[in-house]
C-alpha cells in the first residue's frame, strides 16, 4: 500500500506546483479520473476486450506525463528514484505506439506539431 501513498503524495505535490500550468493539471486529472472509474467505453467484464479502454488511458497518462511535462519537473515530484523513472519512461516510449499523434494534438491542445 506504500505505492499508493506515494502516489497519492506525488498527485497532491504535482497538483500545488505553480509551474506546472493549470491545463496540464485538469487534463491529468480528467485522464486520471477516466482510469479509475467504473463507467467505460467498453465494460471491463467484457472478455478480452474490456481493459483496451484502461490501457489507452494508461498509454496516453504516461505519455503525457513523460513527453509533455518537463522532465525535470516530473523528476521533482518522482518518488521512487532515478532507475525507476528510466524504467517508466521507456515503457512510455513503447507506449507512444498507441496514442496517435492526431489525437495527441487534439487532447494536448498543441498550438504548432509538439512531436
Amino acid at each position: 500500500m506504500k505505492v499508493f501513498s506515494d502516489l497519492k503524495k506525488t498527485w497532491i505535490e504535482m497538483s500545488k506546483d505553480v509551474r506546472i500550468p493549470s491545463r496540464d493539471k485538469k487534463i491529468l486529472v480528467v485522464l486520471i479520473v477516466y482510469l479509475i472509474s467504473p463507467l467505460d467505453l467498453i465494460t471491463d467484464w467484457t472478455p478480452k476486450y474490456g481493459l483496451i479502454d484502461d490501457f489507452f488511458m494508461l498509454a496516453f497518462i504516461m505519455d503525457y506525463l513523460f513527453n509533455v511535462l518537463d522532465s525535470q519537473l516530473m523528476l521533482s515530484h518522482y518518488p521512487w528514484g532515478m532507475k525507476s523513472y528510466a524504467r517508466f519512461r521507456s515503457v512510455a516510449r513503447t507506449l507512444e505506439f498507441f496514442v496517435p499523434n492526431f489525437i495527441k494534438k487534439k487532447l494536448w491542445l498543441f498550438e504548432g506539431d509538439p512531436y
